[in-house]
């Protein structure tokens, strides 16, 4: 069993350190290249953010330790800190304004001059017409890309580099690292027959998403703790239909936490879902909402790698999952968090039934 003891004794001494250097790092220049190599120059650490990218929200309160520089964020960001426990820890957040950017990331450029900020974090590879308002506007913007782990930490470093805080990320990073490596090694000796298929939902409220391996960050873990992507042949996001899933046939189904009234009754209740092997064996899960949602890239993956493992290959993996969550969010966010707080993350009351899924609760 991976044991996070050396991640919080170090997050101890990596907080005491960041106020020591702070003040310091705070009043020099600072330049980087971000992800679409374009300099980023900021006259010190940026005070006042603003993240149009959805998790990034929270990993800068994770980073900074507080919410202090975190001046806006996209509205869908804002639901999963309303909707999850981060307006708890911290409910401030509460008043953060959101409405600098729609949802599809189109920058709104009255609010968002109107935050004032020194950095606005947005997505690259996805078009100049997302990025061209800020820009034209005389703000400085940091682009980063998504998709694999490696950029995810590197995004990550480069956000902790302009906030001031570049000693934070390293452990952050051994944390994944170390993670990441644990399950590699386990993995291993699974036998491919052994591997059950396993489908991710990126949306199904409206209409119904999946996406195929290449460039998914959902299929890369999935994988990772040993699955088989059911729906590999896609390419991208897709939309399908339930009589696809049907004939993907699916061992273990993953609903996203994006959609606050989804649960797993949306597989168990319907007529062609329900037939499926996941849902005949009991195997469909919604993905937890912790400080951000663990279905993407953000501070809280390694947990989201360990929830994913202990579920797909319970024979393989038996992380003490509430333990590592109790390490982890004191850590990330100086929290003790409650038994209550991760039946709440884990959706213990409607999910305690599912197979698997009494290695979660409090003993």
């Amino acid at each position: 069993m991976v044991s996070l003891t050396r991640f919080a004794s170090r997050g101890l001494q990596a907080a005491a350190l960041s106020g020591l250097l702070a003040h310091g790092a705070a009043a020099q220049e600072i330049v980087f290249k971000d992800q679409e190599n374009r300099e980023v120059k900021l006259a010190k650490a940026a005070e006042r953010i603003v993240s149009i990218v959805i998790p990034m929200a929270s990993t800068v309160i994770a980073l900074d330790g507080g919410t202090k520089k975190l001046v806006g964020m996209n509205p869908t960001a804002k639901s999963a800190v309303l909707e999850g426990i981060l307006s708890k820890i911290f409910p401030e957040t509460k008043d953060i304004p959101s409405d600098v950017t729609a949802p599809n990331f189109v920058p709104n450029i009255e609010a968002l001059t109107a935050t004032n900020p020194d950095l606005v974090i947005q997505w690259g590879g996805r078009g100049n017409d997302i990025v061209a308002p800020i820009t034209n506007a005389g703000l400085n913007a940091m682009l980063i890309l998504y998709g694999t782990e490696q950029l995810t930490r590197d995004y990550m470093t480069m956000t902790a580099k302009a906030i001031g805080k570049p000693e934070r990320i390293k452990e952050l990073v051994e944390w994944r690292d170390r993670v990441q490596k644990d399950i590699e090694a386990k993995a291993k000796a699974i036998p491919e027959g052994k591997k059950p298929t396993t489908l991710y939902i990126a949306r199904a409220l409206t209409d119904i998403a999946t996406t195929g391996t290449k460039g998914s960050y959902n299929a890369w873990y999935m994988e990772l703790v040993g699955g088989r992507n059911a729906s590999a042949e896609l390419n991208g996001t897709v939309t399908i239909n339930k009589e696809q899933i049907a004939q993907w046939d699916p061992e273990i189904i993953f609903l996203n936490a994006f959609e606050a009234r989804l649960n797993i009754d949306w597989v168990y209740n319907d007529p062609i879902l329900s037939l499926t092997k996941a849902a005949r064996n009991k195997r469909v899960y919604k993905m937890p909402l912790g400080g951000y949602r663990w279905d993407p890239p953000n501070q809280e993956s390694p947990l989201a790698w360990m929830w994913t493992a202990n579920i797909t290959q319970p024979d393989v993996f038996k992380y003490d999952l509430r333990a590592e969550m109790k390490t982890a969010y004191k850590t990330l966010y100086n929290y003790d968090i409650t038994d209550a707080d991760i039946d709440g993350i884990l959706w213990m009351k409607d999910q305690s039934g599912s197979a698997n899924y009494a290695q979660f609760k409090a003993k």
